[in-house]
């Protein structure tokens, strides 16, 4: 394959209590794009961040282009052509498509002006290059994520970028986003750029990548050509187990219906939405990005209103006009987006955990570190989130650990009714296995489970019965024994209309 564009050899980093690199090796060719997967902890994020200057070695060396080099931090990385896409983009949303592409870099005129003429003439032909169609002109806070996200690539690119780095980059995609970045990268892959692919979706490694690494608790596992490997044996690389292991369901439904919704209906948005979910029983939703999965999530918890419709909870007709009304019924919602929507990250764990039961803990209003910890323990050892330490800020736990405090802080109400938006999104394959263990465990316990998922093997795994969503309307209903994910597709794209009961 010819000399690496980059090579780290033996990368070692710790931090207090933690060996998060251990003589780590990642070699990256021109023209390459090279999967990289590990769970959360994995060391991924640590060597992305000392590949892009962002924090130093321990031990090891790094070499571009066949010298070696020590990468000093992010703007020497850049001079490189080693640029980081983060999930959190570093764009300016005040800022035109124009001004953040060429931020700067900015031509001036001969007084040392700002040439806006040139600028935005300069910034049609990088975004032009790339086959991009996005307005020089347009406000960057403006676009979807996805033309965000295109933009940065290209910025990254203007500035000569020779090797991508992209940390999960279609987790907050559709499908059709997903299909245009990956042409966006096989083109550059064929101009010689590099990639270096973080995703915890597998199926995507296995679309867009060449080769794949394997990281396991900061040790290199090995890397391959990604024909000579299997999903299965990628899972059992990263977390020591098989695939056929990921989904566990034991609990059995009930007849009892806890949850019961007729023709619930929000003009615009979705219509007729009818079902039912007996105690015990986890039901699953499904349906393509924007058929109004999450909305009817919302409206169910009081954060959205209705038209019209009728909700019973074991039998009896309730009204829902807000979330305190949905959780004095006994109903949780754990939201899609865990970060913006669910966590307090600079507060600590103890914090997250007792929030919506402070009245409880504290009824004359006087808090203290003892009485939140005394609270907030046995549902850290219950769900198993570590570390163990109820004064750790929460955006100090990796993902899958985040998402069992924001599951935590509703068991301490004990609900009847779990409403679950993606509850593995952007976790990685052994917590997704902990988190289907735990919904076993709760259906188990009596709980009526709906779940929302874009993961059709999850849905697929773990659900008693599956609805599936196309254009705000339920369009199909299949049980277990009888749901497949071509069945599932065909009802979501329309391809199948009848009802399977």
């Amino acid at each position: 394959m010819g000399e690496p564009l980059l090579r780290a050899e033996g990368i070692s980093k710790a931090f207090p209590g933690v060996q998060a690199l251990d003589r780590v090796t990642l070699e990256i060719f021109p023209g390459e794009i090279h999967g990289l997967v590990g769970e959360n902890g994995a060391g991924k994020s640590t060597l992305i961040r000392i590949l892009a200057g962002a924090i130093p070695r321990d031990a090891g060396r790094i070499f571009w282009q066949g010298q070696p080099v020590e990468i000093a931090d992010p703007r020497h990385a850049r001079r490189l052509g080693i640029a980081v896409i983060h999930q959190e983009l570093s764009l300016l949303p005040n800022l035109t498509v124009a001004q953040n592409l060429l931020l700067g870099r900015e031509p001036r005129t001969r007084w040392g002006l700002l040439d806006r003429r040139a600028m935005e003439q300069q910034a049609w032909r990088i975004l032009h290059e790339l086959g991009l169609d996005l307005d020089p002109q347009a406000p960057v806070g403006s676009l979807p994520f996805a033309q965000r996200q295109m933009l940065e690539i290209a910025r990254a690119l203007s500035e000569n970028a020779r090797l991508l780095i992209m940390d999960e980059p279609t987790s907050a995609l559709s499908d059709r986003e997903i299909h245009r970045l990956f042409e966006l990268l096989r083109d550059l892959k064929a101009r010689g750029v590099a990639v270096l692919f973080i995703s915890h979706r597998l199926e995507e490694i296995f679309q867009i990548a060449d080769r794949i690494t394997i990281l396991r608790d900061g040790h290199h596992i090995g890397t391959f050509p990604i024909t000579e490997v299997t999903p299965s044996a990628v899972v059992r690389m990263m977390v020591g187990r098989e695939m056929s292991e990921m989904f566990v369901k034991t609990a059995t439904a009930g007849t009892e219906a806890i949850l019961e919704v007729r023709d619930l209906t929000r003009e615009g948005v979705f219509y007729g939405v009818s079902f039912e979910i007996r105690r015990g029983e986890i039901v699953g939703l499904a349906g393509l990005v924007g058929a109004g999965r999450t909305e009817v999530a919302r409206a169910l918890f009081g954060l959205d209103p209705v038209d019209r419709g009728e909700i019973r909870i074991e039998g009896k007709a309730v009204r829902i006009r807000s979330p305190l009304d949905a959780i004095r019924l006994g109903m949780a919602l754990i939201p899609e987006d865990r970060k913006a929507q669910a966590l307090f990250l600079s507060m600590a764990l103890r914090s997250n955990i007792t929030i919506a039961a402070l009245p409880r803990i504290a009824p004359l209003g006087l808090l203290s570190g003892r009485r939140l910890d005394a609270a907030s323990q046995p549902c850290i050892r219950h769900l198993d989130i570590r570390p163990p330490r109820p004064g750790i800020p929460v955006r100090h736990l990796s993902g899958g650990n985040q998402q069992k405090a924001v599951i935590a802080r509703w068991l301490l109400l004990q609900p009847r009714i779990l409403i679950m938006d993606e509850p593995t999104r952007g976790i990685d394959v052994a917590a997704k296995a902990e988190i289907h263990a735990l919904m076993d465990r709760l259906a188990r316990e009596g709980k009526a489970i709906l779940m929302i998922s874009s993961e059709l093997p999850e849905i697929l795994g773990i659900s008693d019965r599956i609805l599936v969503m196309r254009e705000g309307r339920i369009v199909g209903e299949l049980k277990r024994e009888e749901a497949t994910a071509d069945r599932v597709l065909a009802l979501a794209m329309g391809g199948l209309h009848a009802r399977a009961a």
